[in-house]
């Protein structure tokens, strides 16, 4: 998504009234707006130009919001497509099945406009890949799980991305090994400390090609790790 872009939210619903309504509010709110009245035009318009968002209504005649959902889904090319739900409140089921197909959000009829175009927002925001994030000459791209120090690509098991992620989200915040173990290998109890203490040696090496310079993760003694951006 285009962050200089509005983006553009395509709302699905036979009622034209609603569509007008939740058009108006998010219209007003940046973004920019396509309407489909039904199941299978919304499967078009997707299929054409898919949308940043859908907001779907679940009780249409003919293809319904759940065969579009399911479609959706199943389409590698818009399997991430974030989906908000609309159902009436009879409609309890049908809200309990379209979670379970993968929508990310749902509203009950009748709505608050202005509570559509923030739920919106926030769906919007969970899907946005973060940013990569760069601490000194160290670059940290979480949604591509890679490491660059001074450009060049650094090679991570899993779990060194995972520790490095954590305490570049916390810079020079000191975490003893029984949090980090916690934050960090929070399924894997069984772990004992001592296996902080590897990741974070291994991670010096990695990250230090000057033996002569200062360890990025520093040891605060009698307390724990921190890291130095």
């Amino acid at each position: 998504m285009d962050p200089n872009v509005a983006p553009r939210v395509l709302v699905v619903d036979d009622d034209e009234a609603v569509r007008t309504v939740a058009s108006w509010q998010l219209e007003s709110d940046g973004f920019a707006v396509d309407q489909a009245g039904d199941g299978a035009a919304a499967l078009a318009a997707i299929d054409g130009t898919p949308p940043d968002l859908v907001v779907l209504d679940l009780t249409m005649p003919g293809v319904g919001g759940l065969d579009v959902l399911r479609r959706v889904r199943a389409a590698p090319a818009t399997e991430a497509l974030p989906i908000i739900v609309l159902s009436g409140r009879s409609g309890e089921t049908d809200r309990i099945v379209g979670l379970d197909l993968g929508a990310d959000d749902y509203l009950v009829k009748p709505f608050s406009p202005g509570e559509l175009a923030a739920r919106v927002r926030s769906v919007l925001r969970r899907s946005r890949p973060a940013a990569p994030v760069v601490a000194g000459d160290l670059t940290l791209d979480v949604a591509a799980r890679e490491v660059r120090l001074d450009g060049e690509a650094v090679e991570l098991t899993a779990r060194e991305f995972d520790l490095l992620a954590f305490l570049v989200a916390h810079p020079r915040q000191v975490f003893s090994r029984a949090q980090l173990l916690s934050q960090v290998w929070r399924s894997e109890g069984w772990q004992g400390e001592a296996t902080v203490t590897e990741h974070v040696h291994r991670l010096r090496q990695k990250l230090r090609p000057d033996p002569a310079a200062r360890p990025r993760i520093r040891t605060v003694r009698g307390v724990g790790y921190q890291l130095d951006p």
